[in-house]
């Protein structure tokens, strides 16, 4: 699917969503205390933003990009009604990846390009963590992905990101995962 496809895709899931956002995710809940106190973060494949919000209400200096400019402008109106800064970027981050060495947050949820891997972690400052989070193949019922590709097999995700030290590991339904950049 190209570009053009996927953004309509999104946008028309966008547009035709009530709730405001989706979750926050478990991965950044359960390890707040690792966030360093400042900071730049990145919220990657952001969809409606809850990641991107909590970053910034932890204050980090935080961006957001999604391909979904239905997604970008509503995130943006949450965190204009909350007063929270965010720089926000409709962006196809497999076009256009992370900058080498540009972060010291990449939090990724729900999103799984595999080829995407090897640069979000060199976008990774040194001692920068990378929180992700997302489906795995034991996933049950009708939430996340149907098609395998979008799926991780059991223990892919610290193989995905062999470069970083593991911080923690937790696999289910959903991998949880967060490393960090050895210095």
């Amino acid at each position: 699917m190209d570009s053009d496809a996927i953004r309509a895709k999104w946008d028309a899931r966008y547009r035709s969503s009530h709730s405001s956002a989706e979750g926050i995710a478990a991965v950044l809940i359960d390890n707040t205390p690792l966030l360093p106190t400042e900071g730049k973060a990145l919220d990657l494949a952001s969809g409606l933003g809850a990641n991107a919000l909590y970053l910034a209400g932890q204050g980090l200096e935080v961006h957001a990009w999604d391909i979904s400019p239905v997604a970008i402008d509503r995130l943006n109106r949450r965190a204009q009604q909350q007063g929270l800064t965010l720089h926000t970027q409709v962006r196809d981050c497999l076009a256009r990846p992370p900058e080498p060495g540009s972060f010291d947050v990449i939090v990724v949820s729900r999103f799984l390009e595999r080829e995407l891997c090897p640069a979000i972690t060199v976008a990774l400052k040194p001692g920068g963590l990378l929180f992700y989070q997302t489906y795995t193949r034991a996933k049950q019922g009708g939430s996340g992905p149907g098609n395998p590709h979008f799926l991780l097999e059991a223990g892919e995700l610290p193989r995905l990101f062999s470069e970083l030290e593991v911080a923690f590991y937790r696999e289910g339904e959903e991998a949880l995962f967060v490393g960090r950049k050895v210095e």
